[in-house]
């Protein structure tokens, strides 16, 4: 197409936007953990630098930077529009053990700590939240994905109301609940969540009551991005993968998969990345123009752009 690098498949098909999202002196990744974009499309990259925060606008122009308390911990990123109209992050800690919401522009507004649960966390069980999303009443679930692998929802104050889960396989169990996120479509909202060691999706209710899984060969699915009818799933084992409305597979893109084979993964020498393949993705989200940002888990960040080929 005209000199474009093409990726996708027949229905979606992407030109890959190189050297997107500049970053100005002084500044730079670290592990990037996050991507959001808001409803005036600037992008939200969430990062363990000091710059933990890191905005741009639409055409990948650097815009600001904030965040420094999450410095090395920076995770799990969700935003979120709320009654009031405004869009809210809800952004998640590993190191401190702690979710925060924010606005925009990075004021804090509700902390939220390990729950009361001395049957499930102690000195040496610790907790480690590694996402977060929240339900249409407000209500706020937090996924102990490094921890002890249980499920935590609070209200919208944060005041805890229950947990499930625990190590397992077996219905409602898990193993390394990386990512968490609310399914709006259908008769009534789902929570999906990433059991990323079991290589497979999990589903239930709001109250949670497992319902299905879903696997479609997912090897380390990371998180959820729903956009429309489609679901976009970062899998760490260097692809994205989008399912349709009913969970099918629709396709995969920037398949690589020799780069989680390689020696040194995911901080391969940078002479084995390619612009049009994926190697550790570890978030994804998508803009009103169904352009998709895809940020990777490498010590000092990737982050890719694809522009939607209408």
């Amino acid at each position: 197409m005209n000199g474009k690098l093409i990726i996708g498949s027949c229905s979606h098909l992407y030109e890959v936007a190189e050297n997107w999202g500049k970053l100005p002196a002084g500044i730079s990744f670290g592990y990037t953990h996050g991507v959001c974009a808001d409803s005036k499309d600037h992008v939200y990259v969430f990062n363990t630098s000091k710059d933990a925060v890191i905005v741009f606008d639409q055409d990948g122009n650097f815009l600001t930077s904030w965040g420094e308390e999450f410095a090395g911990g920076a995770h799990g990123f969700y935003l979120h529009r709320e009654a009031d109209g405004h869009e809210y992050f809800y952004l998640t800690d590993i190191k401190r053990g702690l979710m925060v919401k924010t606005t925009l522009t990075g004021e804090v507004l509700l902390r939220v700590g390990k729950p009361d649960r001395p049957d499930l966390y102690d000195d040496e069980r610790r907790y480690i939240p590694t996402d977060v999303c929240i339900a249409p009443n407000g209500d706020i679930y937090i996924a102990d994905g490094y921890g002890q692998y249980y499920i935590h929802q609070f209200n919208s104050a944060g005041y805890y109301i229950r947990s499930w889960g625990g190590r397992g396989s077996e219905p409602g169990q898990l193993l390394e609940p990386h990512g968490i996120s609310i399914k709006m479509r259908g008769q009534e909202p789902e929570i999906y969540i990433a059991d990323r060691r079991n290589h497979r999706i999990q589903v239930f209710t709001l109250d949670g009551q497992h319902k299905r899984f879903i696997d479609h060969n997912l090897d380390l699915p990371c998180s959820f991005y729903f956009f429309g009818e489609e679901l976009y799933i970062p899998d760490l084992n260097s692809r994205v993968t989008i399912l349709d409305k009913h969970d099918r597979l629709i396709t995969h893109l920037g398949e690589d998969q020799q780069a989680y084979k390689q020696k040194g993964w995911p901080n391969l020498p940078k002479t084995y990345f390619r612009t049009d393949k994926l190697s550790s993705p570890h978030a994804v989200c998508v803009d009103s123009n169904e352009d998709v940002y895809i940020v990777e888990w490498i010590s000092d960040g990737r982050l890719t752009k694809l522009i939607r080929q209408k």
